[in-house]
């Protein structure tokens, strides 16, 4: 992901996706295995495109180069979790 908007059409493009499975759930033409199994994947995604927008973001604030900020790892991002 090269700069903050190519990240937050990456985000947007995971919501609406989110939103389009939840369509096709209600459709009936997933099941809800389907459903949950790609809405995992997607919140996963979600949380490491927000995670490296804040590293970004955070080198900025202090003078460093925000190019460098580097997409974590899945096990990682999810760690951060409460």
């Amino acid at each position: 992901m090269a700069d903050d908007i190519d990240i937050q059409a990456r985000i947007k493009g995971l919501i609406e996706e989110e939103h389009g499975l939840r369509s096709q759930l209600g459709a009936g033409e997933i099941s809800v295995e389907e459903e949950n199994q790609r809405l995992r994947s997607i919140e996963v995604e979600l949380d490491q495109c927000w995670d490296l927008l804040r590293q970004r973001r955070a080198r900025r604030e202090f003078g460093e180069d925000p190019g460098a900020a580097q997409v974590r790892d899945a096990k990682v991002v999810e760690s951060y979790r409460g």
